[in-house]
């Protein structure tokens, strides 16, 4: 790789981007680590399984902590800042649907996630293609707010919080995901 000279005026130029990205990551590099650790994992989880692609879930993940850092909050709590980072990496899927929706990819046995518990593949096979083709049927809103309640165990608190809600509505929300989920799924979807 050739490498030509900066001149002095370029790197002029650049030293106002440089000088801003450094105030505005404002955390220092073992707090980020420490929260990166604790995070990254669900976030990566929640956006694959919101894209149904791996690739596409690790970019946005990037995004979503490079936005995170970017972003001049101040966070009251460790939930405050995680249910903050929940709430980018939501927008950035939602802005993602908008250009292109892609099919709803559920994890195989033993991948990130709650295995099911039945022993027969083939029925664990159909109860992923049934429950994929439910959530297809719920807003991308009613889904986040499921996979939040249900995936990441959050309360209607925490799930108000990184939706950008009312308490009350995410409790309306959850309700009328899991009746609709039910309605779709039918007889099978009874024990939700």
């Amino acid at each position: 790789m050739i490498m030509r000279d900066i001149t002095l005026s370029e790197l002029q130029r650049l030293q106002p981007v440089t000088d801003e990205l450094d105030d505005t990551l404002h955390m220092d590099q073992d707090t980020f680590g420490a929260f990166y650790e604790r995070t990254s994992r669900p976030v990566w989880a929640y956006l694959w399984r919101r894209t149904g692609d791996r690739n596409l879930a690790d970019d946005l993940l990037q995004e979503a902590y490079y936005r995170f850092l970017r972003a001049k909050a101040a966070h009251e709590s460790e939930a405050h800042r995680r249910n903050y980072l929940f709430r980018i990496a939501a927008n950035l899927v939602h802005d993602n649907l908008r250009k292109q929706p892609p099919p709803i990819e559920l994890p195989q046995e033993g991948e990130v996630g709650h295995p099911i518990s039945d022993s027969n593949p083939g029925k664990q096979s159909q109860q992923r293609a049934d429950l994929g083709r439910a959530l297809a049927h719920l807003s991308s809103r009613q889904q986040d707010a499921l996979w939040l309640a249900y995936g990441e165990g959050s309360s209607h608190q925490e799930i108000a919080e990184s939706l950008g809600l009312k308490v009350g509505s995410v409790k309306l929300l959850l309700f009328r995901a899991r009746r609709k989920l039910v309605k779709v799924m039918g007889n099978s979807g009874r024990n939700l």
